[in-house]
């Protein structure tokens, strides 16, 4: 391997023929190759059990110079940088999907070099193993309730056809601030409301459920998000999931709901603990970092 090249790892998945069909023809960030880089045959279960199936990393090289410690620190403050990567990142791990299992790993996973990348999927095999067994015939689904931004200060109104009494700007600066204080507080009174009806279709249809924090930053729309939560809903009840949703949303005309998915199961793949030779520091190469959320 070149020795200006780390290894970056998008995923993990179950290698399949169409897999290897289409790999060939996927781009991930920058130029490098997209390959799978497999465990040993299967392997036995921790317990002693039967064999489980083979495992690969789906991995391509990336620019040492990008990717180091020092690199990462300072990348993970342009936002052009990080946007650019997390769709790269997103992107690969769709496609996957598509062809094959996949449990999508955190935006800059990287390893020192295909062995070392190895030498983690074989020590997380069995971890992983379960989780394909646990999210098999399920999707991952976002729900988002936005609150709509007043485009102007609201101000009491005199009554049609009466002159507007003479205020001073110091009073009419305190109406508006109460009036929009009360507009604020009807707007989260309502957030709370459908944030409780979304809740009563996810006990009908989630299996799991995670709440992401509010999205915040450059990379959020101009709207304020006040829920941001994933679920895992069985295939077979996608559709009902996805209906009950929208047909709440329209009792809460004020909120914008939104549904995203679905998606490779992001919020449910959560890595086993890391490799023994990889450090917890950020920005380390062979230590994974945690994305921004895409809008």
């Amino acid at each position: 391997m070149n020795t200006t090249a780390l290894t970056y790892v998008y995923a993990v998945t179950q290698p399949t023929s169409a897999l290897d069909q289409v790999l060939p023809a996927l781009h991930g960030i920058g130029t490098g190759a997209l390959r799978l880089l497999p465990t040993a045959a299967p392997t036995a279960t921790a317990s002693g059990g039967g064999g489980s199936a083979p495992l690969a990393f789906v991995a391509a090289d990336v620019p040492e110079r990008d990717f180091n410690e020092a690199a990462l620190k300072n990348h993970f403050e342009d936002l052009d940088w990080l946007e650019y990567v997390a769709r790269a990142h997103h992107d690969v791990v769709q496609a996957v999907a598509a062809h094959a299992p996949v449990l999508p790993l955190r935006m800059a996973t990287v390893y020192h070099d295909d062995h070392r990348a190895r030498q983690a999927l074989t020590a997380q095999h069995h971890a992983f193993s379960q989780r394909f067994d646990q999210l098999r015939a399920h999707t991952e689904y976002g729900v988002k309730i936005y609150l709509t931004p007043s485009t102007a200060p609201d101000t009491e109104q005199a009554p049609v056809g009466s002159p507007a009494p003479p205020v001073s700007p110091g009073k009419a600066y305190l109406r508006a601030r109460k009036t929009q204080h009360h507009t604020r507080e009807a707007a989260y009174q309502e957030a709370q409301q459908a944030a409780q009806a979304i809740d009563a279709i996810a006990t009908r249809h989630a299996t799991h459920r995670v709440r992401h924090p509010p999205q915040r930053g450059a990379l959020t729309t101009a709207q304020e998000n006040v829920l941001n939560d994933a679920y895992l809903i069985p295939d077979d009840q996608a559709e009902e999931f996805q209906t009950s949703i929208a047909e709440a949303a329209r009792h809460f005309p004020g909120l914008r709901i939104e549904v995203t998915g679905p998606w490779a199961p992001y919020s449910f793949a959560t890595p086993p603990p890391e490799p023994p030779d990889a450090s917890s520091a950020s920005g380390n190469p062979d230590a994974p970092a945690a994305p921004p959320q895409l809008p």
